[in-house]
Order: structure tokens, then C-alpha cells, then sequence
């Protein structure tokens, strides 16, 4: 009987135990890890990956050709001491959640993380989880529905990682015989320069030719009008040079003209789609002169969230996306902002844009995440360089 009782009061011990572990939260950015900390609580640790831990090396190819083109992956070179901590903690902890960036390369770094804690300790569970913006909600929901790791994904980023380095590896060193040493060409730029030489060659193929057009400006009342010559001689005018036209001014400069149709057109302008991240890079280079990469660089910053007063705020959500798509969330906080503060232009019903048939939409377009902090209202909080982009987006 006593035995009985101290096995029950043993198995008891180890069930609350586990229940007082906390909960492992891996991400990828150290950015991140104090916004999360904030919106998950005390019972939650939340580590930084610090991106790739376990990846090709970058000395050889590294890619069995032989054996249906299996990787061979290492620990990457000063990141040993990284893994081992987060194996460390996750052997301490209740759980593993992990929060890496839901993409493929997120998913590959996850796949590589529960493969290695996995194999120092097989007890712990591991789940997946994701989410597009850093808000309280996204988190909290991201926690309250785990997954398990898209396998799909992950195959993904391995053939794209098994093509760079059949590609690049293969070329590279050609390049540096034939034309200069240190160039790279790989699955992207070989590819990208071709596009590039056809497209050359179009241009270069091109023939100008030469065409005028004529206007006159026409006075009816009080309004002044802008028409074009569209009928000389009872034909269409074809004017190919300066003599040209200026042979039909002389003779029409002192006589009558005659409008002969006035077309009118109604146009309706729609706004804008959201941005993708390709359009988010083109508008940044073209208002701000930014690079791409300094774009990304700042769109991480406001992803991964900006001290606002006493709390830590993600203003947009994730930064690498080919969709146009909204939330129905957003849109309806959108429509209620916009009720509130401009009532005579809200629209009787929301604008949908459709999503390319080769986008992927595994994103949202990147919008803000909360209505209420508008670029005026937190300007104090954000670098120049953040505020600019914060406010085209």
C-alpha cells in the first residue's frame, strides 16, 4: 500500500513538473524575440536562431549526384554553440514552438531544428507555427493552432539549394577563367543575363521611325480645349519630319478650323493593389532611391517591431510575399477607420484585387498591421528611413 502511494505521489510530481516547464519558442530574428516575449508571457522562452544553423558547406558542392542528389548538410561554421543552447533549453523546456518565417527557408530552418533536437532528445514535442504579423492576436492564434511541418516546403528550398549548387558551382569557376576572377552565376543570374541579352538585342534590332503630330488649342465661350489634326486633304494626316508640319501651320494660320467630334470618356480609377515585395522594392527605389536591399532591411525592422512608447509594436505584416490578397480582418478595421474618419469616401464595398495565377499567396500583401498608428501619430518612434517606407505602405 505504501508503495502504491509513492508511486502515485511520484507520478504526480512528474506530471506538475512538466506542466511548470515553459514553453520553447525558437524564431529566426534576435529582432523579434523581445515583441513575442511581451504578447506570450511569463510561462513562454523565447530564442533566436540567428537563420541557417544547419546548412551546406560552402567549400565544396557538397551534393551526391550519385544517390538521387541527396545534401550533405553540417552545422554551419560558428553556429555550433547556438544549437547547442537551444538543444539545451529545449531538453529543459515542456514544449518546442517553432516560429521561423513562413517561407521556405523558414520552413527548411525549422525542418533542420526539430531533426536536431529531435536527436538529442526525443521526448520533447515540437510543433510548427507561423504567423504573417507580429501582433498580440497573430501570435496568440499562431499558439493556439500548431501544425506540423510542410514537408512540401522543405523539399522546396532543397531542390532550389541542390540547383544552386549543381548550377553555380559548375559555372562559376568558368567565368573566373574566361572572363574575371570573384564573378558568381548560379540557377538566378544565368538565367536573368539571358533574359537580358534577348531583350538587348531587341533593342538594338529596333529601327526608329519618325512621326509629328499636330494641336491647336480652340476657344468655345469661356472654355479652352486641346485638339488634334486628324483629317488633311480628306485623309489621315501621316506627318513624318518638322517640314511637314510646319507646311500645314503656314496654310491653316489664317484660315478657319472646324472641330469636327468632341469625344467625351468617363474613366474610373481604382486604387492601387497592396503591395507585393517586388512592387514594395520598385516604389521605394523610385520615391525614396532606396536599394533593394535597403528596403528589405527596413521593411524587417518594422515587421519585426518598433518600441511605441512603453510597448513593442510590429507595424506591418511579413515583408516577402507575391500576393495581393487582404485579410477580411483588415479590411473590415480598415472600413471602420475609414468610417470614422472619412466617412463621404468610404466606398459602399471593398476593392478586390485578384492574385496572378503564378503567385504562390502563401502571404497577405504587406499592409499595416493596426489602423490607429498612422505615420503622423508615430513619427517620434520611427527612424527617417522607416517613417518614409512605413508611410508609402
Amino acid at each position: 500500500m505504501a508503495k502504491e502511494k509513492t508511486a502515485k505521489k511520484s507520478a504526480e510530481r512528474k506530471k506538475t513538473s512538466k506542466q511548470d516547464k515553459k514553453i520553447l519558442v525558437i524564431v529566426e530574428s534576435p529582432g523579434k524575440v523581445k515583441t513575442i516575449e511581451k504578447y506570450l508571457g511569463a510561462s513562454y522562452n523565447v530564442k533566436a536562431s540567428m537563420g541557417h544553423l544547419i546548412d551546406l558547406p560552402k567549400s565544396r558542392t557538397a551534393i551526391d549526384v550519385d544517390h538521387n542528389f541527396e545534401p550533405e548538410y553540417i552545422t554551419v561554421r560558428g553556429r555550433a554553440k547556438i544549437l547547442k543552447e537551444l538543444q539545451t533549453d529545449a531538453k529543459k523546456s515542456g514544449k518546442v514552438l517553432l516560429a521561423c518565417d513562413n517561407d521556405r527557408e523558414g520552413e527548411a530552418i525549422a525542418w533542420h531544428l526539430r531533426n536536431a533536437i529531435t536527436a538529442k532528445n526525443e521526448l520533447v514535442p515540437i510543433e510548427r507555427i507561423s504567423f504573417n504579423e507580429i501582433t498580440p492576436q497573430a501570435v496568440n492564434d499562431a499558439v493556439l493552432n500548431p501544425r506540423s511541418i510542410d514537408e512540401s516546403k522543405v523539399a522546396a528550398q532543397k531542390a532550389r539549394r541542390v540547383l544552386d549548387r549543381l548550377v553555380g558551382y559548375n559555372l562559376s569557376p568558368l567565368l573566373w577563367k574566361k572572363v574575371k576572377n570573384g564573378l558568381s552565376a548560379g540557377r538566378v543570374q544565368s538565367v536573368a543575363l539571358r533574359l537580358i541579352c534577348e531583350r538587348e538585342k531587341e533593342v538594338e534590332s529596333f529601327i526608329p521611325e519618325e512621326y509629328w503630330t499636330l494641336e491647336a488649342d480652340f476657344k468655345s465661350g469661356k472654355t479652352t480645349y486641346t485638339a488634334q489634326l486628324v483629317l488633311w486633304n480628306n485623309s489621315k494626316p501621316d506627318l513624318k519630319n518638322e517640314a511637314e508640319v510646319k507646311a500645314i501651320i503656314e496654310k491653316i494660320q489664317n484660315n478657319e478650323c472646324f472641330v469636327s467630334d468632341v469625344r467625351e470618356t468617363e474613366k474610373t480609377i481604382r486604387p492601387k493593389a497592396p503591395f507585393t515585395t517586388s512592387q514594395l522594392q520598385q516604389t521605394a527605389a523610385n520615391r525614396l532611391g532606396f536599394t533593394s536591399r535597403k528596403t528589405m532591411q527596413v521593411a524587417q525592422q518594422l515587421y519585426e517591431g518598433v518600441a511605441i512608447g512603453a510597448s513593442r509594436v510590429g507595424l506591418i505584416t511579413y515583408m516577402r510575399t507575391d500576393s495581393v490578397r487582404i485579410s477580411n480582418t483588415a479590411l473590415e478595421d480598415v472600413r471602420n477607420w475609414l468610417s470614422k474618419n472619412f466617412p463621404n469616401e468610404l466606398p459602399q464595398k471593398a476593392v478586390e484585387y485578384t492574385v496572378g495565377k503564378n503567385s504562390q499567396d502563401a502571404h497577405e500583401a504587406i499592409r499595416p498591421t493596426y489602423t490607429d498608428y498612422t505615420p503622423d501619430s508615430i513619427k517620434e518612434y520611427l527612424t527617417k528611413d522607416q517613417l518614409r517606407l512605413y508611410t508609402i505602405i
